[in-house]
């Protein structure tokens, strides 16, 4: 798993998208519920115990280790290795944490259900098993809630939300990147996003999370009365088609119940993830890559008894151009892109640097000289400022130099 929070000009972007409407739905609601740690221990979970001692600390303790032993049984069978009994000791030293499920604590009783977390590295060594996972490229989550009609993702905190949040990772072959929900997290990942096929702003969003890819787990809850029974109808979703991979039904009998609710659907979607990696179902899409420039071939030498109209013919490089340009709303991002990918000699267009509502920096791979990307933007209805490799363009006509006045003055 990765964290990251996209870097971008949060005054333009409300000034694009109302002012201070936005901002105020920027900083203001309780939102953004920071993921757990997810980095890559063995996990076994679900490991009951009961326990005595002369204490309630004696008896918590009993369990604990009780805990360990079993959970490191059941983790050396699940994978196959002959890592056999080990001492309290070295186990003490393997376990990085044990996570509480439930617990009932009594004067000289303990009974609970536990998750205990091995370290990666020293009980593979043990078990004799590779203690890396090979996973899939970056993918960005967006987990969408709907309830009461209600769609959302990060505008204020959900159940869902957090579900995806405390899920550990770890284990899993996908590589998530789960956003916070702080920031710009509202404006750029929400439902009506994920209705938006188009390949040029995902490819703007994702990059902006160091992504490749976009996963869409969606749950739609139904609750009978309140308090009382909820049904939850999940689906798993991928890629700017808004695809789904497969859907399943999960209830529970009252309103308590909806944190477990949740965490069974986020691990079964997860199982779905993965599953359809492995059969290649989820693959790279073409249309999120960036397009690079072709390399240039290095020109040789010709032979001097050649026609005049061949041995003039030379090999243009391509150079890399930084064109600024407005971005009023998402549509002129791909707008501006498409008009520059449709100039000849233009082999790549791609924005490297977003500002809703501001002057955002885009990458062009142009063949040909600067003057004449300059002439051909300007042939199409472009303002051209700026010189060399670094350009400002915007729509409207060039200003006109002032006329020069001509002919001979008289004597007054």
């Amino acid at each position: 798993m990765r964290l990251r929070t996209p870097v971008l000009a949060l005054a333009t972007a409300a000034l694009a998208f109302g002012g201070a409407a936005v901002m105020a739905q920027i900083e203001g609601g309780s939102r953004g519920v920071a993921p757990i740690d997810s980095s890559g221990n063995f996990e076994v979970s679900g490991v009951t115990v009961d326990t005595s001692g002369k204490s309630a600390d004696a008896a918590r303790y009993a369990g604990w280790r009780l805990a360990q032993r079993k959970a490191w049984v059941q983790l050396s069978n699940r994978l196959g290795a002959g890592g056999g009994l080990v001492s309290d000791g070295t186990l003490d030293s393997l376990v990085s944490a044990v996570v509480v499920e439930n617990e009932q604590i009594g004067p000289n009783r303990y009974i609970a259900k536990l998750g205990v977390l091995f370290d990666r590295d020293r009980a593979g060594s043990i078990l004799g098993v590779v203690g890396t996972v090979n996973r899939s490229a970056a993918m960005v989550v967006i987990p969408v809630q709907w309830s009461g009609g209600v769609g959302q993702v990060f505008e204020q905190r959900s159940d869902w939300q957090e579900a995806w949040a405390r899920y550990r990772t770890g284990n899993s072959t996908i590589d998530y990147v789960r956003p916070v929900g702080t920031g710009p997290d509202p404006l750029l990942l929400n439902v009506g996003q994920t209705e938006r096929p188009g390949r040029g702003w995902w490819r703007t969003v994702l990059d902006q999370y160091g992504a490749s890819d976009v996963l869409i787990p969606v749950v739609t809850l139904y609750r009978q009365w309140p308090g009382g029974p909820i049904v939850g109808v999940f689906q798993a979703r991928q890629g700017p088609d808004n695809r789904k991979l497969a859907q399943f039904v999960l209830k529970v009998n009252s309103a308590a119940g909806l944190p477990a609710l949740l965490d069974a659907g986020v691990k079964r979607i997860d199982e779905t993830y993965q599953a359809a990696l492995s059969r290649g179902l989820i693959r790279a899409d073409p249309g999120l890559m960036y397009r690079t420039p072709e390399p240039t071939p290095t020109p040789t030498a010709l032979p001097t008894d050649l026609p005049a109209a061949v041995t003039t013919t030379a090999a243009t490089a391509t150079t890399a151009f930084t064109v600024q340009f407005d971005t009023p709303d998402v549509g002129a991002v791909t707008a501006t892109e498409g008009a520059l990918l449709g100039i000849p000699g233009v082999s790549s267009a791609s924005t490297s640097s977003l500002a809703l509502g501001g002057i955002s920096l885009m990458r062009v791979g142009y063949a040909g000289a600067p003057e004449a990307l300059r002439a051909a933007l300007e042939a199409r209805g472009w303002q051209v400022l700026g010189s060399g490799t670094t350009l400002r363009i915007r729509r409207g006509p060039a200003p006109q130099p002032r006329p020069t006045p001509t002919g001979t003055p008289t004597a007054g």
